[in-house]
């Protein structure tokens, strides 16, 4: 499995999550919204693209604990982090070209001190 989602697949992402090297995306989305709609398969298609990145699909209002404190003001609002910390947080359009150049430059991104923190084992 490539794609993750918290409220249905809990216990593998966990798994996932202590497995893996830190290089987490998490897109933070509401069942209600049509972009989320059109960015989930797009969003499907990087996670098979990227299996060193484990690829989380956040539904807000089944999976609050997984947003913290945070706000999402425009959906889909998109995490990227690695060992080193969050990479980049705010809304991305559903483009995967805007994606791949994060993920491919993501190390080279200044840590950041916004977004909901690690993610972690909720």
């Amino acid at each position: 499995m490539s794609l993750y989602n918290p409220h249905i697949d809990k216990p593998a992402l966990l798994a996932r999550l202590a497995a893996d090297q830190g290089r987490r995306v998490v897109c933070y989305c509401a069942a209600w919204c049509r972009t989320c709609d059109a960015w989930q398969a797009i969003f499907e298609r990087l996670a098979q693209s990227y299996p060193d990145w484990t690829f989380i699909w956040v539904d807000i209002e089944d999976s609050p604990e997984w947003l913290g404190d945070e706000d999402v003001e425009d959906f889909p609002t998109m995490l990227i982090q690695d060992a080193a910390g969050t990479r980049f947080w705010g809304p991305q359009p559903p483009l995967a070209e805007a994606l791949q150049r994060l993920l491919q430059h993501a190390g080279q991104l200044p840590v950041q001190q916004t977004g909901p923190g690690r993610i972690e084992n909720f």
